[in-house]
């Protein structure tokens, strides 16, 4: 039941990430990877930091590390987290190192055991990048969130 609920959610953010991206104008230009460890949440907001790889549809594999942070009701302990964007911009010329930059967005979900959640953020060199949600976080442990998400995104290791 539970891996038939993940499918359906992942259909739902794909079909999704389709319409954002015709409606904004922007182009899917490749998939940003990024992996974390243990998070220790308080009741207004926590801090993640992740390990990410993105790969560009045209190039080699980038590294990136990210610093997440959640203003808004969050509570609970988490161990690792995956999540995977799509990365949409308004040209396919992205360079290296092009996607750095704050990312903003609104977040919300739960782990319970193993839970899902979704995390669509505009921003990047001047607001123009948007990632958005390919596949949901897992996360083990038990948290509730919801609130403001912020992601800083720093080129290299």
């Amino acid at each position: 039941m539970l891996r038939l609920s993940a499918l359906a959610a992942l259909a739902a953010v794909a079909l999704s990430a389709t319409s954002v991206s015709a409606q904004s104008g922007r182009l899917q230009v490749g998939v940003l990877e990024c992996r974390g460890g243990e998070s220790i949440s308080f009741v207004v907001g926590s801090v993640t930091e992740l390990s990410c790889v993105y790969r560009p549809d045209m190039g080699p594999p980038q590294a990136y590390r990210a610093t997440v942070r959640r203003a808004g009701i969050d509570i609970g302990v988490t161990a690792v987290s995956g999540l995977i964007w799509g990365v949409l911009a308004p040209t396919r010329e992205i360079g290296l190192g092009d996607i750095s930059g704050n990312y903003a967005g609104f977040t919300a979900g739960a782990a319970i055991g193993v839970g899902l959640g979704a995390n669509a953020l505009v921003g990047g060199s001047n607001n123009s990048i948007a990632l958005q949600p390919l596949s949901v976080e897992g996360q083990a442990g038990l948290n509730v969130f919801a609130g403001v998400a912020g992601l800083e995104l720093r080129f290299g290791r």
